[in-house]
């Protein structure tokens, strides 16, 4: 099988080939990786970057994907042919679609698309001319994968798209021991303390929980963790840096450091307005099944889909709207015994709520297989 896609460095492409591969499927790697991130270690067959691209620059990406595909006939040569094609998002979409052609035997194709970027959702010529790029490229593709039912009642099925498989941004865990809400622990005491981990892009929920820390002197703290897209803020480490009630702790292992991260904090951040009333609304965050996983009490914003889920699970706590007045009444007002009630409704919840199994994995790499049966896809995984 090979997985084609547009940021190599990103967690969540080592979490979907650790979830082919336990699946049983054998698994090459092709793609671009951001600037200034380190090259990963993938557990995958072949492993070929095409390029550098940036963050937040659409025409450059372009430009490198076009210059992937005039090159193809070159690095494509150096792989061996796949039984099926994974295209993570749209650029990718467009250079397995003629990946295709290079062998033979045509490997089927599937479309991955976890986001739908707001160039898509434009009603201009742009607009229309992206989607019907991407419905032209998708007609290839035997199954398309997204993350959230709302992408496809808010996108896809407006627009237009293959079969649909919807796989959720779970941990993939091997049934270690799962993080404990701090309020439980013997030393727990104040500060609350509420995380916002992952991709940090939304400035809104940067400035309203940099106040909200502020305005409760010393009783809230808030802590960072992950990878601040920095295009999205004005100046990210003014932002962070002396901040008596706020701290960055930088990046962590996926999925290594999560029980102990989430451990640390009593709530997790599930808000983000990066793309408000679109994307942001519709999608279900990484965070939130790594934080559920591990203990922390989610807090999501009404009338998205994270509260959604969080509601259904009857967990966490959602928020109309993140003004100081609500962030203090609902979150700097919860009392110990409230907490330990919310946390435990948290903790009572079956582990495959957030995280994928074996037995998952499998399904979905049978699904896959049977894209294409003229060939065998399954083979033994290293």
């Amino acid at each position: 099988m090979l997985y084609l896609v547009p940021n190599l460095a990103d967690s969540a492409v080592a979490r979907r080939i650790d979830m082919l591969r336990l699946g049983g499927a054998a698994i090459d790697v092709v793609g671009f990786r951001r600037a200034g991130t380190a090259v990963p270690r993938l557990d995958v067959g072949t492993y070929l970057e095409l390029d550098e691209t940036f963050d937040a620059q659409f025409m450059q990406r372009l430009a490198a994907t076009v210059r992937a595909s005039a090159g193809m006939r070159r690095w494509a040569s150096r792989l061996p042919q796949p039984d099926l094609i994974i295209a993570r998002n749209l650029e990718m979409l467009a250079l397995a679609s003629r990946l295709q052609e290079h062998w033979a035997t045509r490997p089927a194709l599937v479309y991955e698309c976890l986001d739908i970027h707001r160039l898509m959702l434009r009603q201009d010529a742009v607009g229309r001319a992206m989607r019907a790029a991407e419905q032209h490229w998708s007609k290839k593709a035997s199954l398309l994968i997204t993350s959230s039912p709302a992408f496809l009642r808010n996108y896809f099925d407006i627009y237009g798209a293959p079969p649909a498989k919807i796989v959720e941004n779970k941990v993939v865990w091997d049934g270690g021991k799962r993080g404990v809400n701090p309020v439980f622990a013997a030393s727990n005491a104040a500060p609350l303390r509420i995380g916002w981990f992952g991709a940090l892009r939304c400035a809104r929920s940067l400035a309203a929980l940099d106040g909200f820390a502020t305005a409760m002197n010393g009783k809230v703290e808030i802590v960072l963790r992950g990878r601040p897209a920095l295009n999205e803020f004005d100046d990210f480490p003014g932002a962070v840096a002396d901040r008596p009630h706020l701290r960055f702790e930088g990046a962590y292992r996926n999925p290594d450091d999560l029980p102990a991260i989430y451990s640390d904090v009593h709530l997790a951040w599930a808000i983000d307005f990066f793309e408000a009333g679109q994307n942001s609304q519709w999608l279900l965050p990484n965070r939130i099944y790594e934080g559920c996983l591990h203990g922390a009490i989610p807090i999501a914003l009404a009338g998205t889909e994270t509260a959604a889920f969080i509601e259904r699970h009857g967990i966490g706590i959602v928020l109309p709207d993140i003004a100081p007045a609500t962030l203090r009444t609902m979150l700097g007002e919860l009392s110990p015994d409230r907490l330990a009630t919310l946390a435990s409704a948290v903790a009572a919840l079956r582990p495959n709520d957030f995280a994928v199994t074996a037995s998952d994995c499998r399904t979905l790499v049978d699904k896959l297989a049977g894209l294409n049966a003229a060939r065998p896809l399954l083979t033994e995984a290293a």
